[in-house]
C-alpha cells in the first residue's frame, strides 16, 4: 500500500482530533481555544485518553467553557465535575491547576489566548513556551494543543510529536513533520496528527 494510501486509511479509522471528541469545534475564537487549553491540561497526567475527554466535556457541561467561568467556580465544582467523569486519580489537583490557569489567563491575557498568540509574535517555539507557564502544562501539553490548534494557527504547523512520528515510522511513512505534511492538506494536518497518536496509544 502506497504511503498516500495509508494516509487515507488512517484518516478514514482514526482521524478524528481530540477537539472534535471532547464536543469542541475549534475556532480562532476565546472560548474554544481555552476549552482545547482544558483539555491539554486534563490529558498532560498519566490517565486514559478516554477519561480526560470525558473529564474535558463534563466540565463543558457543568459551564466551564471560560476562563471567567472556571475561575468563578468552585474548586469543589471542579472536583465534582472531574468526579463525574471517572477523573478521580487527579481531581484535586487538576481541580486546583484549571482554577489557577484561569486566574492567569484572565490577569495576563484578558481570558484570550489569541493575545498570547500575539505575543509570541507567530513564532511556534514562543507559542509552546508561553503555553508551559500554564499550570500542568509541560512539554507534552505544549505538543498536544499545538498539533490541535495547527488548524487554526497556521504558523504551527507542521505539529508532529514524539508518539505522532513514531507511529509514522512503524508505518512506513515519513519520519518528520514535513515530510507527513506533505500527505495532507494543511486543514488534514490536526487529523492526521491525532490518528498517529491514536495508532501509537492502541499499540
Amino acid at each position: 500500500m502506497s504511503p498516500p494510501a495509508r494516509v487515507e486509511r488512517l484518516l478514514e479509522e482514526y482521524g478524528r482530533t481530540y477537539a472534535e471528541e471532547a464536543g469542541i469545534r475549534l475556532r480562532n475564537t476565546p472560548s474554544p481555544l481555552y476549552r482545547l487549553l482544558t483539555l491539554c491540561v486534563l490529558l498532560s497526567v498519566r490517565i486514559k485518553a478516554g477519561l480526560a475527554v470525558s473529564a474535558a466535556r463534563e466540565l463543558s457541561h457543568a459551564g466551564m467553557r471560560t476562563p471567567r467561568a472556571m475561575a468563578d467556580a468552585s474548586w469543589q465544582d471542579r472536583v465534582d465535575a472531574l468526579g463525574r467523569a471517572h477523573y478521580r486519580r487527579y481531581d484535586e489537583s487538576t481541580a486546583t491547576a484549571l482554577g489557577d490557569g484561569a486566574r492567569l489567563l484572565l490577569d495576563r491575557y484578558r481570558g484570550d489566548l489569541r493575545r498570547l498568540r500575539e505575543e509570541a509574535g507567530g513564532d511556534p517555539e514562543r507559542i509552546r513556551g508561553l503555553l508551559r507557564e500554564f499550570p500542568r502544562i509541560g512539554p507534552v501539553g505544549a505538543d498536544i494543543f499545538s498539533r490541535e490548534a495547527q488548524g487554526v494557527w497556521p504558523e504551527l504547523r507542521p505539529a508532529f510529536d514524539t508518539r505522532g512520528r513514531h507511529a509514522a515510522a512503524g508505518l512506513h511513512l515519513p519520519k518528520t513533520p514535513g515530510g507527513l505534511a506533505r500527505l495532507v492538506t494543511g486543514d488534514d494536518l490536526p487529523r492526521l496528527a491525532a490518528a498517529l497518536v491514536r495508532v501509537e496509544l492502541a499499540e
